[in-house]
């Protein structure tokens, strides 16, 4: 067993407000599916496991093979930075 460390990648990624419903179906534009945006500002975003949610304040990631997920603002602080 070892220590490993995540390789540099750039990504894509927009903070969901629960009411910037342009700028995620902006985000989502080249993705055969779009989310659903709820009431109580929810979002369900199609990931590669199936549909997930989204909550106000999590970030919504675009990864290396074009996946979508949604990140805790916590977790996305302390693994990425702006460049």
């Amino acid at each position: 067993m070892g220590k490993y460390r995540k390789k540099p990648v750039v990504i894509d990624a927009m903070e969901w407000r629960g009411w910037n419903i342009a700028e995620l179906n902006e985000f989502f534009k080249e993705s055969h599916l779009l989310p659903t945006v709820f009431a109580d500002g929810k979002a369900k975003i199609p990931a590669l496991g199936g549909m997930v949610t989204a909550e106000k304040g999590d970030w919504i990631i675009k990864g290396v093979r074009g996946e979508f997920y949604p990140c805790k603002p916590d977790i996305f602080e302390q693994t990425y930075e702006a460049v």
